[in-house]
């Protein structure tokens, strides 16, 4: 497991393009039949991916779990939220209880589970379209139902103009409004053809963190990603399939050679979606 640490936004001021990429940069998210783990300490926040292709993976497949957080199991203290961006693929599970259960997901469909949960398991149902399961997991207090949300059951919200490059439709699954968590929100926004900004105009929000995963990007196209205070702005040039951490201090906006679409993830203090501070465009530097 990957562990980053936090970072000021005193000493980015005077980081390099290599020491930011290293610094916020997921760069490889996925690898077939392996589990992928980035610990970030900015609210502790853990990024994961499973590609199973032709073996079942267990989620804790590459961490220590009692070196790493000083419990048994991974979701011990924790809860999990999990995206499906590949094909067809299942989630096996151990709940609190001891009791078994498995969670058939498509292509876009999400899953949520509770602190306490004992086993999490994945498999593709065909190698030759593995699932792709992006999953994002926090500190929790207490164990919320179990749900899983399709994207024709989540939250849609409909932002932006074609006018403005930045007509898209987010879809809130793991979100207040379609079920109960302790702090961790999920959802997926994808840009119409044509649109290429997100989150513009920009803001930061103190109360939570943020990760951005970025897919669906065409061949031969990348995205701008834009970071650090409004009054210092930074970019990372991004890949089809790679991930950025935001610190609260820190925007976190994208600019493609193409649309795409992007998966976001947050934890901390407040799950309102409009809780945060807006700045000017005409204010950035």
């Amino acid at each position: 497991m990957d562990i980053r640490y936090s970072v000021n936004q005193r000493d980015v001021k005077r980081y390099t393009t290599q020491e930011l990429r290293e610094e916020f940069l997921i760069e490889k998210v996925f690898i077939e039949d392996d589990v992928t783990a980035v610990y970030s300490h900015v609210d502790r926040v853990v990024t994961l991916a499973a590609m199973p292709k032709t073996k079942k993976l267990n989620i804790e497949k590459n961490i220590d779990c009692w070196k790493n957080f000083g419990v048994h199991t991974f979701l011990e203290r924790r809860e999990l939220g999990i995206i499906n961006i590949g094909g067809e693929g299942t989630v096996y599970i151990t709940d609190a209880d001891g009791k078994d259960a498995q969670y058939t997901l498509g292509t876009l469909c999400a899953l949520y589970l509770p602190m306490g949960t004992k086993k999490v398991e994945f498999t593709s149902a065909k190698s030759d379209a593995p699932a792709k399961f992006y999953m994002s997991s926090a500190p929790a207090h207490k164990a919320c139902p179990i749900k899983l949300i399709t994207q024709e059951s989540a939250n849609k919200v409909a932002l932006g103009s074609s006018e403005t490059s930045n007509k898209r439709i987010i879809y809130q699954f793991i979100h207040p409004a379609v079920l109960e968590t302790c702090q961790l929100s999920m959802g997926c926004t994808a840009l119409d053809t044509g649109s290429v900004w997100n989150t513009m105009p920009v803001h930061t929000h103190e109360r939570r963190m943020e990760v951005y995963f970025y897919f669906n990007i065409p061949e031969d196209n990348v995205v701008f990603h834009y970071m650090g205070e409004g009054q210092e702005t930074r970019h990372i040039v991004m890949q089809n399939e790679q991930a950025i951490i935001s610190p609260s201090w820190s925007i976190h906006s994208g600019c493609g050679t193409s649309n795409y679409t992007f998966i976001w993830a947050m934890a901390g203090e407040n799950r309102v979606f409009d809780d945060m501070d807006g700045i000017k465009t005409t204010d950035l530097r």
